[in-house]
């Protein structure tokens, strides 16, 4: 007689899981997307080209297998062009569905028609919506709150930049109201159908056959502010929370020239005297602009009330240049240096003198000067250095002592390659940074956007904001906008025209009175939040001017706070960092990349445990629900830090470990209970240990002893 096995006496194996996404990508704009978050945020993803006649072919033995007697998922997530995109076989289809079915894989279909294919009505049948989403207010529902896209405050605005240009297209539906057996449609992300009283669904979870779907019904790019939000969620919806890679939304804002007095743009010339832009020999007047006491006192109250620090570039000569006009004294820079613990600071040399070649100014624009040979004319190494040291100097006989002196801005990322007229870096500039020291060097993102070394410094590249370093009024900063960016026929420079590809015209030049705030400002506004919330750590700047006279800074900066705000939850806020904070995060994270595209990463989870393996000396990022522990030799330490509504970070090995273990809030021990099992260990391993010759025993016999013995081991090692 055969008998029947126990229940559970022969469980089959947990199922290992890889943590890398899979992404078949028919070369549209959102599969290119959701690709583009992945990069971003370092998460792995192996990629099937549809176009390419070599890509392999998804069956079961491409996405899984058995290692060590048990069955491994290589892909946690799939992502699709659509349910069923053109490009892949019924049999490729099956293979994916049953994989889906048989380890719990979820698949995102990136953009599809609202059909009966996806547990939808049909987008084009009366009483559903297909058109132009331009404008559309979305909004995430009470599902989509309590589910992946709890990050967000609840608004989904899709943008309409151009009322000439079409920018979005989709689909709007309802559920279907007689779903296949067991199927069910969760939509997380709604808007109102035209001409009805009800709303459907943009974003959605079809559940059926044992799979879930998540259904895009428009389409999108990686650029538009609509899809930058939702990201987040997709990922995080795809990977149940359980991912390699992070990502947060970031906003730091550098002000240079401090202390300095900046040249101011001439309305009538169109140049600013003082600067290298006025035709040579024509001298006009300058009138440069210089924040007061007044602009310090309410910059600290303005950053108080908004809850934002700004960091402070200073020159320390502007303040002794003041001092010899004014009868040596200047309440500017008593006022900042008071309140210096309101701002972080940073070295901009101490006269902001140009760092690269040697510039002949005969001619505009400047050239560099060469000598007899036509070889360039540098600044020397002497006069960097002295700009670098001279300024700490002044820092420290004038009490500034809130200064991180591994951080450094040249005037005008100047000893840094500037392109046209100078296409490498002074080569006196690498040696001068680190015979002093600088190890986070600041440079212009829109010449150089990657970080990279200069000596034994790294870059820190910076977005300007449109808010000009020769404008401290209104009319100023609209003026040069419109000198800068109309045609010659309409009054302007006609560089946009020169440069098409570039910059574009704008039809007819701003307002002086209503176009900066009707125009300039939500203008760079919503390039700075799209920044922001692109997990793009680099920061911003803009001049001191801007916070002189009518401090035309802050109608910039309020409209970026408030648009933040207005789109995210108070558990997602923006992250500011310092400089040298934001090159650590750079560095970090090319070091990952790095070790991800050679494939030198290994990340699985099995049942509650996730375990990682990267190049030594390469830390790991990672985002993992909250409750997540960190396995050490002995007992558990905190994982990562709190961001919208889960832990994430960066992630080493501990003591004596070579990967990382995460432990899931579900595998967690009870404290007590733990200490307990390590305390059983250790006596075993130690019971077990030969016993040395010439020694009885080795530990203490007896409970009490040890007790005493493990209580000891363990509050040393724990």
């Amino acid at each position: 007689m055969t008998l029947a096995p126990m229940p559970g006496a022969y469980a089959a194996p947990t199922p290992r899981i890889d943590l890398k996404l899979l992404v078949v990508d028919d070369g549209g704009p959102a599969v290119g997307a959701i690709v583009a978050e992945l990069e971003s945020t370092g998460v792995p993803y192996t990629r099937i080209d549809l176009a390419s006649a070599s890509r392999p072919t998804i069956a079961a033995a491409f996405l899984s297998d058995t290692v060590n007697g048990a069955p491994r998922a290589k892909f946690q997530a799939v992502v699709m062009p659509s349910e069923s995109p053109a490009g892949l076989s019924a049999g490729e289809l099956t293979a994916l569905a049953s994989y889906e079915q048989q380890f719990g894989i979820r698949q995102v279909d990136a953009y599809t028609y609202a059909g009966a294919g996806v547990g939808l009505n049909w987008g084009t049948l009366p009483g559903a919506y297909a058109g132009s989403l331009d404008g559309v207010q979305a909004q995430v529902t009470a599902a989509g709150k309590s589910g992946p896209f709890g990050y967000l405050e609840g608004g989904v605005t899709f943008e309409d930049n151009s009322p000439s240009v079409g920018e979005s297209y989709g689909y709007l539906a309802t559920p279907l109201a007689q779903q296949a057996a067991g199927a069910t449609f969760t939509p997380y992300v709604d808007a109102p159908i035209p001409g009805t009283g009800t709303r459907g669904s943009l974003v959605g979870e079809y559940a059926h056959d044992g799979r879930r779907e998540l259904v895009v019904t428009f389409v999108y790019n990686a650029y538009q502010r609509q899809y930058r939000q939702l990201a987040r969620g997709i990922v995080e919806w795809a990977t149940e929370g359980i991912h390699l890679g992070y990502d947060r939304n970031y906003f730091a804002l550098h002000v240079d020239d401090v202390f300095m007095a900046d040249d101011r743009w001439d309305t009538v010339l169109k140049c600013t005297p003082g600067d290298v832009t006025c035709p040579p020999g024509s001298n006009p007047e300058e009138h440069p602009s210089r924040m007061t006491a007044a602009d310090a006192q309410y910059l600290k109250t303005w950053q108080q009330n908004h809850n934002f620090k700004v960091d402070l570039a200073y020159n320390g000569q502007g303040t002794e240049d003041f001092k010899a006009e004014n009868g040596g004294t200047d309440p500017l820079t008593a006022q900042l240096i008071a309140d210096q613990a309101s701002y972080r600071w940073i070295n901009h040399t101490y006269s902001h003198q140009f760092l690269g070649c040697v510039q002949d100014v005969t001619v505009v624009p400047w050239r560099c000067t060469t000598d007899a040979n036509g070889n360039t004319v540098w600044t020397s190494q002497a006069d960097i250095t002295s700009q670098i040291t001279n300024n700490r100097t002044w820092a420290a006989n004038n009490g500034l002592t809130n200064v991180d002196n591994t951080e450094l801005v040249t005037g005008e990322h100047s000893g840094l390659v500037t392109n046209p007229q100078q296409p490498t870096d002074n080569p006196y500039l690498a040696p001068s940074v680190d015979n002093t020291g600088v190890r986070w060097l600041a440079s212009d993102s829109s010449r150089e956007h990657e970080q990279r070394e200069v000596g034994d410094a790294l870059t820190i590249p910076r977005y300007p904001l449109n808010v000009f370093y020769n404008a401290a009024k209104t009319v100023e900063e609209v003026d040069e906008y419109n000198w800068i960016y109309t045609s010659r026929a309409q009054g302007g420079s006609g560089i946009c025209e020169d440069n098409p590809a570039t910059s574009t015209c704008l039809p007819a030049p701003l307002d002086l009175n209503t176009g900066y705030a009707d125009y300039i400002v939500p203008l760079e506004a919503r390039l700075a939040v799209n920044r922001a919330i692109n997990n793009d750590p680099r920061p911003h700047f803009v001049h001191q001017s801007n916070y002189a006279e009518d401090r035309i800074a802050y109608p910039v900066m309020e409209r970026i706070l408030s648009e933040y705000d207005g789109l995210y939850a108070a558990d997602t806020p923006l992250v500011n960092l310092r400089q040298k904070d934001i090159g650590v995060e750079l560095q970090r994270r090319a070091a990952w990349n790095n070790a991800v595209d050679a494939g030198q990463v290994t990340a699985y989870r099995i049942g509650d445990t996730v375990t990682i393996s990267a190049p030594s000396g390469v830390l790991a990022e990672a985002t993992m629900p909250t409750g997540t522990k960190q396995q050490q030799l002995i007992g558990t330490t905190d994982f990562g830090s709190a961001y919208a509504g889960q832990l994430s970070g960066w992630v080493g090995p501990g003591l004596t470990q070579t990967s990382v273990t995460l432990k899931l809030p579900s595998s967690e021990v009870p404290a007590a209970a733990a200490l307990k099992t390590i305390r059983t260990t250790i006596a075993k391993t130690v019971a077990s240990l030969p016993v040395p010759k010439g020694v009885k025993d080795p530990v203490p016999a007896g409970p009490t002893a040890d007790a005493d013995t493990l209580n000891e081991l363990t509050t040393t090692t724990g």
